[in-house]
């Protein structure tokens, strides 16, 4: 605090029209000019941010979709910049990995479905060395839609998470936000594994956004909850363009000051070369057409508590230390997975904004989004068919669920919808 404290004397001696504002140290602080600051004042804030983001790179790919991805050294990322982990050992791997069936090869081996592996666009044209890490890097452009160089690749202070076993869940979330999901509680979990169907959305406003995700939750859903959350999204207010991208987010105190998507703040380490947080995956499924999904696996390691994530078979991507967290240094009590939108339409009216391929879960396979291979890693670390998984949506007439079980694809649903439209004026 006291260190906060000379910068915002300094802020002030040095004629700035507002003090500047620090975040928790659980992520380490962005100066921000607020309260109308001048233009001056601002380029420095927007300078040193993309300063501390953007690392010196070993090697650069222009990836073809426009975005410039940087091969930085694994002890130079974005993580280090942490207080607690300027000291930290790297664990290059996890100590155990979840055992069990493994939907995903027995769907490949036992059904005619034709699918292919995904991939990023930036891999067309070169991967990153070994002992680095690919991270995308950041664009003054992308820090200027943000509402303040403090908030960027932050989620909206405020916003809440569905607690579908609620008494009275409110016909339309906080903010805007609602889902289609289904869910598990009243257990410890461990971990989570889903296989994803990945789309191209519609988005109707720049400020809003369309993901698919699973969410690894522990606390009460008030101030104190803790979040592990990874899928792909389309968002254009974060990104700039409507492309679709993998991406991660955590917090310890249900979005205030904590946590952030993919490596725009300290606090996930990656460890892979392969994969960069925040980049466009392709190809993306097509109505009545090829269909792509990705696998997405989270879980704690045993021995030393962290939360790992491996994305497809093959690559594993890095971890969230465990010290980020309250609830989730010991385990999660809820585990989701599926859709969320933002609906900033006044008055009532609903977005076309869409969910998943923008239909309805009735439409079926090549037509509907969906999640199968469904399942929780238990307190022996293994991996299991959720049992009791239930669902929720706000309004089943703009965005809908459907769960499902079959031997080829486990436990699954299909979800999503158009958004406004006849049934959701």
């Amino acid at each position: 605090m006291a260190a906060g404290s000379r910068i915002a004397r300094r802020g002030f001696f040095l004629g700035f029209p507002c003090l500047l504002i620090l975040a928790a140290v659980a992520v380490p602080w962005v100066a921000s000019p607020v309260c109308g600051a001048s233009p001056t004042a601002q380029r420095l804030a927007v300078r040193r941010h993309l300063k501390r983001l953007n690392k010196p790179a070993v090697h650069t790919i222009q990836s073809p979709d426009g975005d410039t991805i940087d091969c930085v050294h694994v002890s130079h990322q974005p993580a280090f910049d942490h207080p607690f982990l300027k000291n930290h050992t790297i664990q290059m791997r996890p100590t155990f990995h979840p055992e069990g069936l493994n939907f995903e090869s027995e769907a490949r081996k036992n059904s005619d479905q034709r699918e292919s592996s995904m991939t990023q666009l930036w891999h067309l044209n070169g991967r990153c060395p070994e002992n680095t890490i690919p991270i995308r890097r950041t664009k003054k452009e992308d820090l200027l839609r943000a509402s303040s160089v403090k908030r960027y690749g932050r989620k909206k202070h405020g916003r809440r998470i569905p607690r579908p076993s609620s008494a009275d869940p409110e016909p339309i979330n906080e903010n805007g936000h609602q889902h289609a999901i289904a869910y598990v509680e009243g257990d410890k979990y461990y971990g989570a594994r889903a296989t994803i169907n990945v789309w191209n959305p519609k988005i109707q406003q720049p400020n809003e956004f369309s993901l698919s995700q699973l969410w690894i939750l522990g606390g009460s859903f008030g101030e104190d909850l803790n979040s592990i959350e990874a899928g792909w999204q389309v968002s254009p207010d974060l990104y700039g363009d409507n492309n679709t991208r993998l991406f991660t987010y955590w917090t310890s105190d249900a979005y205030q000051a904590t946590g952030c998507y993919n490596l725009l703040c300290s606090g996930f380490i990656q460890v892979s070369s392969e994969i960069a947080m925040g980049a466009s995956i392709f190809p993306v499924s097509s109505y009545h057409g090829s269909q792509f999904d990705i696998s997405i696996l989270v879980w704690k390691d045993p021995k030393l508590g962290n939360w790992w994530m491996q994305f497809g078979n093959d690559y594993v991507l890095g971890y969230w230390p465990a010290f980020l967290f309250s609830y989730l240094a010991d385990s999660a009590s809820m585990i989701e997975w599926g859709g969320e939108v933002v609906n900033s339409e006044p008055d009532g009216q609903h977005t076309a904004t869409q969910m998943g391929s923008g239909h309805f879960p009735e439409e079926g396979f090549g037509k509907s989004s969906y999640f199968r291979n469904i399942q929780i890693v238990d307190e022996s670390n293994n991996l299991r068919a959720p049992r009791g998984m239930g669902a929720f949506t706000e309004q089943s007439n703009c965005y809908d669920v459907q769960n499902g079980n079959n031997d080829d694809w486990g436990s699954f649903f299909y979800y999503g919808g158009p958004g406004k439209g006849d049934n959701c004026p």
